[in-house]
């Protein structure tokens, strides 16, 4: 669907948005790309939304992209006697390896591998860091620590442990079952949960092959100690901010936000801002002054996309939520700093012909007036090198393939349109100015540049750059 903004928005189906008409009307109102949280739900309901996202990707005749969000490892606590405890400060609290349900002094924690990662003087956090535990002393078969924050802790709540590479794999066997279904129905694009390292991409992306492009979610701090290498292997990158707060002081997830989003743009790779965007429209019509600006920040530094995820997922006004954060990205985008904004961490171009030609695309565009820029790809990547470039014009990435036309909805600036395979120059030209037309995207009177690579019909890069005055005769068959 041809939108009046750059910026994409990525929108959590749930139990508050599974039917065929919610997520009709989240698309109307400006859902470009659907998340399916594999978090929640079996197979036969992820499937039947995946249809769902299908049948209106037909009925309007455009490509919807789909997310399929990974899981990933959860290491919780084991259960208690009473089902719940109370942890006064300074008391001693252990995890063992014992599996009879805890009591107010010791738990049982089912993750043996941790036991040899945990050394005394680091700090646990439990039930995203409501307590906190100190480590004073490790054996083979117990971790025995002080309470330092205390309070209620119930039965398999959530152990975080800060500044520790924890000896597991991103994929547990949950994953690697939830990701073959995923493949299998044609997901477009697949989230890694609890990236720690790059092994951890490419791991994952030895398993996807090409069945799917990858999002990394930065939601670990040890992953920003390998960020530039996990950014260089992997297809886009998720800010998971709610979960990257939990083993960061909540002061230094704005600057890691910064670090994540410019590196990305250095790199010339996607990234969504995710987690609490608008969390209080969960429950109300409208989000607080600060959740706007929040969204607002993130447009401003020209992420590619926002995500939405309780609010459109579970809460009580998933379209109204979706439409919010449209309006706020539009505002954004028509205010004059935003383009000044938008071109900070523009990478610089490599010494190849492609790279060459989707810089000098944008220069054209804002020395003469031009509507659209029309990249043909066969892969997405010319689309992709020309997103790098924040062009203030639209980008109308035209593809011969389904897959590729699908994944595109993800890049910031981009409409994707499938078209048919162009053979010749002239062809060329032609298939452009049609689409141009046909699609609304500018009228005749108007300039567009077309990027292209020839040989056509194969994936050998952008080697041409041509202006063209759209005529009435375009339309003419």
């Amino acid at each position: 669907m041809l939108r009046s903004r750059k910026a994409k928005i990525v929108a959590t189906l749930g139990p508050a948005s599974n039917t065929y008409e919610t997520i009709k009307n989240l698309h109307v109102a400006g859902a470009d790309v659907f998340r399916l949280n594999f978090s929640h739900g079996t197979h036969a309901e992820h499937q039947q939304v995946y249809s769902i996202i299908r049948d209106i990707e037909a009925e309007f005749k455009s490509p919807i992209a789909i997310l399929a969000d990974l899981q990933g490892p959860k290491i919780r606590i084991h259960e208690f006697e009473n089902k719940s405890i109370m942890l006064a400060e300074g008391q001693q609290f252990i995890l063992d390896n014992d599996p009879a349900l805890g009591n107010k002094t010791r738990v049982f924690l089912p993750h043996p591998e941790l036991f040899q990662a945990i050394t005394p003087g680091l700090d646990l956090l439990l039930d995203d860091g409501k307590v906190r535990l100190h480590v004073i002393r490790v054996t083979a078969t117990k971790i025995v620590t002080t309470v330092t924050v205390g309070g209620a802790l119930s039965n398999r709540k959530g152990l975080n442990i800060p500044g520790v590479t924890l000896p597991i794999s991103a994929l547990t066997p949950k994953d690697r079952e939830d990701l073959d279904f995923a493949l299998s129905l044609g997901v477009d694009w697949v989230a890694l949960s609890f990236v720690q390292r790059p092994e951890d991409i490419i791991e994952a992306k030895h398993i996807i092959q090409d069945r799917a492009l990858l999002v990394a979610k930065i939601e670990k701090p040890k992953a920003l100690e390998h960020l530039v290498e996990i950014v260089t292997l992997t297809d886009a990158v998720m800010v998971a901010r709610g979960d990257l707060g939990v083993e960061m002081l909540p002061e230094d997830v704005p600057s890691a936000q910064k670090r994540i989003i410019r590196q990305c743009r250095e790199q010339g790779k996607p990234v969504i801002v995710a987690t609490q965007m608008l969390d209080s429209m969960i429950h109300t019509p409208s989000p607080t002054r600060a959740e706007a600006s929040d969204v607002a920040t993130a447009i401003y530094d020209a992420v590619d996309a926002v995500m939405l995820s309780a609010e459109s997922a579970s809460g009580s006004y998933p379209v109204e939520a979706v439409s919010m954060m449209h309006r706020i990205i539009k505002q954004v985008e028509e205010d004059p700093f935003y383009s000044s904004m938008a071109q900070l961490y523009r990478p610089t171009p490599r010494e190849s012909v492609s790279d060459a030609l989707t810089a000098a695309a944008r220069k054209v565009a804002q020395t003469i007036k031009v509507k659209a820029i029309v990249t043909f790809t066969e892969t997405g990547t010319t689309t992709l090198m020309e997103t790098r470039e924040r062009p203030k014009s639209l980008i109308m990435g035209l593809t011969p393939n389904q897959n590729v036309a699908r994944r595109m909805g993800l890049f910031w600036g981009t409409y994707p349109v499938l078209a048919n395979q162009i053979t010749s120059f002239q062809e060329m030209i032609s298939t452009a100015c049609k689409a141009t037309l046909s699609e609304k995207v500018a009228d005749v009177g108007d300039r567009i540049i077309i990027l292209a690579g020839v040989p056509f019909a194969q994936s050998s890069g952008s080697n041409i750059m041509r202006v063209i005055e759209l005529e009435a005769t375009c339309q003419e068959d």
